[in-house]
């Protein structure tokens, strides 16, 4: 990919896979007619931490956002780089929230070394597993590490040091988790809110995310703590939430390094906000200890 400072044109962009731009702003699509087309992101909401593009994924064969969240007050090239993948029927956008802010709080406080959150679109039911024409887990597989390591993000490979995710988006979490060690390159953290993590076939198969009982048993979390490794993890979810049940036979099979699983909290944005702070700290804290 040319340097950021020279508007690549589309054909390039295209070849080269997800961060091969279709289009980068907000509300732009990739037909530009063989024009150069535009090269850096913009802020969501005005907020300057909080950086949008829309790139071309060829693994999801489709347009997809990126939201980097970065801390205030840091340089930001180099930062390593924390996945946040986001819940059903969300995309990148949602999952930026309240993060940017806690990031930013708790660096400034030094509880945690600077880094950044990436969110990209994962499609609204996939459960971050492979349909037909669509694979997420491969855009985040193979098309991430190379996008980020174009943006001087994320280490010497590009790879993301963590993941997180809410809800579906921590089933995806847990998959990726997995995905990582089975390729010989485990993260170094993982932190999961409100993992969907159902407990029998009747009720997962009525969300039509699965082509059948097989194979959501292949990548079911539950049916695999043990593919996970020794990775260091976090889990939180309220005794109020839908999934509180698949979260506690979870915990008692992972047994992770943090489990928040008995105060009170529904599957709701109410929750999330006393979560993620906590979720912020931990995978920085891991962070920091990777580097001492």
């Amino acid at each position: 990919m040319p340097p950021r400072s020279t508007p690549p044109n589309r054909r390039t962009l295209l070849a080269a896979g997800l961060f091969g731009v279709g289009a980068l702003g907000l509300g732009l699509r990739g037909d530009s007619g063989g024009a150069e087309l535009q090269s850096t992101a913009v802020p969501l909401a005005k907020q300057d931490n909080v950086l949008v593009e829309t790139v071309f994924s060829q693994a999801r064969n489709r347009d997809v956002e990126l939201v980097t969240m970065y801390p205030d007050g840091v340089p930001r090239e180099g930062l390593p780089v924390c996945l946040m993948l986001h819940g059903r029927f969300g995309d990148a956008r949602k999952s930026a929230g309240g993060l940017p802010t806690w990031l930013t709080d708790s660096v400034a406080a030094r509880r945690i070394p600077p880094y950044a959150f990436l969110a990209v679109d994962g499609g609204a039911n996939s459960y971050w597993h492979r349909w037909p024409g669509d694979d997420p887990m491969s855009m985040l597989l193979d098309e991430v590490p190379g996008g980020l390591a174009e943006r001087d993000l994320g280490g010497e490979d590009g790879q993301p040091f963590a993941v997180s995710g809410i809800s579906m988006g921590g089933f995806g979490a847990l998959v990726y988790t997995r995905r990582r060690r089975e390729h010989g390159n485990p993260v170094k953290a993982t932190a999961v809110v409100s993992p969907a993590l159902i407990t029998n076939w009747p009720e997962m198969n009525k969300r039509r995310a699965f082509a059948n009982e097989a194979a959501w048993a292949a990548i079911d979390p539950l049916r695999h703590v043990r593919s996970l490794g020794s990775v260091p993890l976090g889990v939180w979810c309220g005794t109020g939430d839908r999934f509180i049940v698949g979260t506690r036979k979870f915990v008692a099979k992972a047994r992770p390094e943090y489990a928040s699983i008995a105060s009170p909290g529904g599957h709701n944005s109410r929750y999330y906000r006393k979560a993620l702070p906590e979720l912020v700290d931990f995978v920085g804290r891991k962070l920091a200890t990777n580097r001492s």
